[in-house]
């Protein structure tokens, strides 16, 4: 499933693509029907991300809202003016892929839907086909207002910057209430959307060992300078996520291969490398269930 770091770029693509655009709004699978008829023929104003979670807003004052999920993902395709603003700075990852235009034969607009596409949005210079969301709705301000009201903190919420010293305290104390108010492993808690939103499988187990924290401690046992740092690790990942399109954690002095880019078995400390020797300790990886998803932790490391 795609994290909160790709959800953040994709928002970045609309707005860069779709932004101030007039749209034609369709459904060839016919499942949105409905929906997209209540959007067609209107303008995006903005694309906004929260943890998991992508808003498109139009002119009429409503929203798409779109949760990717474990299968959801986007096509993009365009003339060159369309495929150039909308390059972010890296190769797409899942849930972002990008398809040339024409192959030099110049854009004559978008070509037959292929598969099951939920909903697909066109403007002059381009388009954009989503297949396999988990939820793909249309939304009034109000009913975009509770489903962020379910929602914790997201790390990547005003940029890089954080939104201002103000707004990054905020959330950070936030943050900080929800993971020390609950009796949960810290493991599943960091997965849990109503505590922390945007992070999944991969960080959630790369900052637990980056801060030397076993995945079994309860959240309420986790100490409020020790949460604060916890939220630090989560921005400071995060961001760099958005910014190199990829998940990378390790530090350069704990890799074997020190090339650029960084090798993809040289990214992680402990995500999918059960049983190979910890890059800091030498101790096995190991490898477990927490929550229906698959655990990674340094046993010594993060020793109890």
């Amino acid at each position: 499933m795609p994290e909160g770091h790709s959800i953040h770029r994709l928002a970045r693509q609309f707005s860069s693509v779709f932004g101030g655009e007039r749209l034609t709004v369709s459904s060839p699978q016919g499942r949105f029907a409905a929906g997209a008829a209540r959007l067609d023929g209107h303008v995006l104003e903005a694309a906004e991300a929260h943890g998991k979670q992508l808003f498109l807003h139009f002119d009429h004052d409503l929203y798409l809202r779109i949760h990717l999920g474990l299968y959801g993902a986007f096509d993009f395709g365009g003339d060159e003016t369309f495929i150039g603003s909308s390059s972010i700075g890296a190769p797409r990852r899942l849930g972002e892929q990008e398809v040339a235009g024409d192959d030099g034969a110049g854009y004559s607009g978008p070509p037959e839907p292929k598969g099951a596409v939920r909903v697909r949005l066109v403007s002059e210079h381009g388009w954009a086909d989503l297949r396999g969301p988990t939820a793909c709705e249309v939304v009034t301000e109000a009913e975009r207002r509770k489903v962020l009201a379910r929602l914790g903190p997201d790390p990547l919420a005003g940029g890089a910057d954080g939104g201002g010293a103000d707004g990054a305290a905020g959330r950070a104390a936030e943050f900080t209430r929800r993971l020390r108010g609950k009796g949960s492993p810290v493991g599943l808690l960091l997965m849990n959307q109503e505590v922390l939103a945007g992070v999944g499988n991969v960080y959630r187990a790369e900052v637990l060992f980056r801060r030397r924290i076993s995945p079994w401690r309860l959240g309420r046992s986790i100490g409020e300078a020790e949460a604060g740092e916890l939220w630090d690790d989560v921005v400071r990942l995060m961001n760099d996520g958005v910014r190199q399109g990829r998940i990378i954690t390790t530090k350069p002095q704990d890799r074997e291969d020190t090339g650029e880019p960084v090798p993809v078995s040289e990214a992680h400390y402990v995500y999918k490398r059960t049983g190979l020797p910890c890059r800091r300790c030498g101790t096995p990886v190991a490898g477990t269930e927490m929550g229906a998803r698959k655990l990674y932790w340094c046993p010594s490391c993060q020793a109890d």
